[in-house]
């Protein structure tokens, strides 16, 4: 077999799926936000082994920055940061129309409870502490990324993307 044969399927197998402006089916974009470069390296190999298109951000200002060109379908987002942390980065995502309904997956390792509290009360959709098992981070990833796909209402859709 071929590698292309080989290449793992992001889409799920419920038909929910994501179509990019021209109807074509396209992968799902990942925004990963950490100030580590062996983090965001190790977040990003993950997630493109299992067909996710990745983007990177060193700290929450530089995801802030690059949100409008990306147009990403899910976050994952450290809490311990420069110039902008996680918590202050969520806090603006959720207060914009465009990212309030945007996925947010926490990978940090920040995990007492009352960061567990804040995260949710920020709305995040899913938490996982650092060290994590990288089967489980895709698995986080393409639950949030297509179970909000299908539950989007059409205002808090991202611009150039249609869910199907």
């Amino acid at each position: 077999m071929s590698a292309v044969a080989d290449a793992p399927e992001p889409f799920p197998e419920n038909g929910c799926e994501l179509r990019d402006p021209s109807g074509r089916r396209r992968a799902p974009r990942v925004l990963v936000v950490d100030d580590s470069e062996v983090i965001r390296q190790l977040i990003a190999v993950n997630l493109e082994l299992e067909g996710f298109e990745v983007f990177l951000a060193e700290d929450g200002q530089d995801c802030l920055e690059r949100l409008g060109s990306l147009a990403p379908d899910a976050i994952t987002l450290d809490v311990v940061m420069p110039r902008l942390d996680g918590f202050a980065t969520l806090a603006r995502l959720r207060g914009a129309a465009a990212t309030r309904g945007l996925p947010v997956v926490m990978v940090t390792a920040c995990a007492q409870e009352a960061d567990l509290v804040r995260g949710r009360e920020l709305g995040v959709q899913a938490y996982l502490t650092k060290p994590f098992d990288p089967a489980e981070l895709v698995r986080t990833v393409r639950k949030v990324v297509f179970s909000q796909a299908s539950a989007f209402p059409a205002e808090a859709r991202l611009p150039g993307t249609s869910y199907k």
